[in-house]
């Protein structure tokens, strides 16, 4: 027999990640992890979409969450070019930095 996970217990886990996703872009200044935290808030976001979905016995949920799923891979490649053109112009990886850009 398997045993379901609650569903609060599913939403206190994405609420959580999306809490230190959400942390994690306010406090780093690298580009790199201001990215990686993102994508843990869309993860968490997906999460949250999945258990839903599992609760009412409904397909959506994993629905959304190949949508988000799509959504970051696009996020990633956009904003890793965005990261080596950074790198190129400044030097660095500072987040700062990209205010100065101009243009």
């Amino acid at each position: 027999m398997i045993s379901q996970i609650p569903f609060e217990h599913g939403l206190l886990l994405a609420g959580a990640l999306f809490v230190l996703g959400l942390i994690g872009v306010m406090v780093r200044r690298n580009i790199i992890f201001i990215l990686l935290s993102i994508e843990v808030m869309l993860n968490a976001a997906g999460l949250a979409f999945v258990v839903a979905g599992s609760r009412w016995s409904q397909p959506d949920g994993q629905v959304m969450f190949i949508f988000i799923l799509t959504m970051a891979a696009a996020e990633v490649s956009v904003g890793l070019a965005l990261v080596i053109r950074l790198y190129h112009v400044f030097k660095t990886l500072d987040a700062d930095c990209a205010g100065k850009m101009r243009g």
